[in-house]
């Protein structure tokens, strides 16, 4: 007679062999309701709406978010797909967040198709899918990338509602500098006869200095027998240059990202001390910091280490050849990591007090900080040494946020843009703030970003004359809301105020 545990083995094979198949979205027709609710009960699947369910992790908190905003866009794919069959298509809007690289899961996906009921069917964690009853577009505009069928890039500039480009200054100007040519624009402009577009687009290429674009749009516009006046949709002038060479929307993106919101830092951050302390004094208090700096941030990414450990890894009287038995053999591993980490980090460190660039050394250095945050678990044989030879080469997501990271082919072009950005950074309080949150938000590793931004934030720290500083564990989930809100939002106020209030507090120490 079969076992519970042999009856759950065979409903997660048929599992296993959807998942095989790439399917995320689950409908009820995909097994028999014997598996569903053996899957269900060992909550290895999970209920979106009725007769829909996505793959689970047994064991989540009640209220964790991460599994669903890891599997959104796969299941929105998924469940379209079922529903609409080919008959669907992202907005305009949404189609532009896409080109332009956002894949941050939104409150509420707006899609059109002839079938819509233009009601919202309500999903997990308040997000939520709109079906708007709308004509598709012809099939020569409609494009599918990753299982999405969204609008292609030109057919989504004309058809995006006109308040689009300056409630969506930066994704619409990250679409607009994807465009290498009118002739991509023109022959969408002159089958729909839209000369306000037409005008509309001409101002929009010619606010980020697409003057080219601009006058070829108008030009041909004219010569057809249109009468066209430019209107530029933006309220402002862009704070950097565009360059025809740069087509990668990740990159213009976080530049923008940068010249808008380093004011607002500036803003929000102490100014650099008048008085710097001496350097051998300044290395000694890192040094005298240490343990309480190891605690918080590994305590931060949720390992169970006490002070105790640390200073026992430290000491050396932690030998991970001997003590596989150890129960905080996981924890040790990483204290060890950690403490290797902060030695590298302090090289780099000196560097910067004897008055390097700060921006060229952790360009230089920061890969030899993260080798010897991962080194201990390579030596025990828990990670191989091919995991650290770069950035990820896979997709990852962050706990319970709703930031999706870039998609990992974008890192090799993002890395290079964030230190050339920290390097050319003149004001240390700008590179603290911006510096540690870019890093994380770009998430150039699978793990261990956060340990390293916290690094790289107090480098920049130091760099500026200012205090090294230890974020606290309590104010972990002020530190995670403020980071997310700056990542989601881009609203990068609360992050600064943050790390100010940190900064003033190690100050008075």
């Amino acid at each position: 007679m079969p076992t519970p545990q042999n009856k759950l083995a065979e409903s997660l094979a048929i599992l296993k062999k959807l998942q095989d198949k790439g399917m995320i979205a689950i409908h009820t027709k995909n097994m028999t309701r014997t598996h569903r609710e053996r899957l269900i009960k060992s909550q290895f699947i999970k209920e979106v709406m009725k007769g829909w369910y996505v793959p689970a992790q047994p064991g989540a908190p009640n209220g964790e978010s991460t599994a669903w905003y890891a599997s959104f866009w796969g299941f929105c794919a998924d469940y379209l797909e079922s529903r609409f069959h080919d008959q669907w298509c992202l907005s305009p809007e949404h189609s532009l967040r896409i080109h332009s690289g956002n894949w941050n899961v939104p409150g509420q996906l707006l899609i059109r198709t002839p079938k819509g009921g233009n009601k919202p069917k309500s999903l997990l964690h308040e997000t939520s899918i709109m079906d708007v009853r709308l004509e598709l577009p012809d099939r020569n505009d409609m494009t599918i990338k990753e299982n999405l069928r969204i609008m292609t890039l030109p057919a989504s500039l004309i058809s995006c509602v006109p308040g689009y480009y300056s409630n969506n200054v930066i994704e619409a100007r990250t679409a607009l500098s994807m465009v290498s040519d009118a002739s991509q624009i023109l022959h969408k402009l002159f089958k729909g006869g839209h000369s306000t577009i037409a005008g509309r687009l001409a101002g929009a290429f010619r606010n980020i200095g697409k003057n080219i674009i601009a006058d070829n749009i108008i030009e041909a516009m004219r010569s057809a027998g249109y009468t066209i006046t430019e209107n530029d949709p933006f309220k402002e002038k862009p704070a950097i240059h565009f360059s025809d060479n740069e087509r990668s929307p990740y990159v213009n993106r976080i530049r923008m990202y940068w010249a808008d919101m380093r004011d607002i830092v500036l803003k929000n951050f102490p100014r650099v001390p008048s008085v710097r302390q001496d350097t051998d004094d300044y290395l000694k208090h890192v040094d005298d910091t240490y343990i309480i700096d190891a605690y918080h941030s590994l305590s931060i990414e949720g390992y169970r280490v006490s002070e105790a450990l640390i200073e026992r890894v430290r000491a050396g009287s932690w030998d991970p050849e001997t003590s596989h038995q150890d129960k905080e053999y996981a924890n040790a591993l990483v204290a060890r990591g950690y403490w290797q980490a902060f030695q590298a980090v302090k090289k780099s460190l000196k560097k910067i007090l004897d008055k390097n660039s700060p921006g060229t050394v952790v360009n230089n250095d920061h890969s030899v900080w993260y080798r010897e945050l991962f080194a201990p678990g390579v030596n025990a044989g828990l990670i191989a040494a091919s995991d650290l030879a770069g950035y990820r080469d896979q997709p990852v997501y962050i706990r319970k946020s709703r930031h999706v990271p870039p998609r990992y082919e974008a890192v090799r072009d993002l890395m290079p843009a964030f230190f050339s950005l920290l390097n050319n950074e003149e004001d240390p309080a700008v590179r603290v703030v911006l510096g540690h949150f870019f890093f994380v938000y770009i998430h150039p590793y699978t793990d261990g970003n956060g340990r390293m931004a916290r690094f790289l934030m107090n480098i920049m720290l130091a760099s500026g004359g200012y205090p090294w500083t230890v974020i606290p564990l309590e104010t972990r989930n002020e530190y995670m809301a403020a980071l997310e809100e700056a990542s989601v939002n881009k609203n990068i106020k609360p992050f600064s105020k943050f790390l100010a209030a940190c900064v003033r507090r190690d100050t008075q120490v």
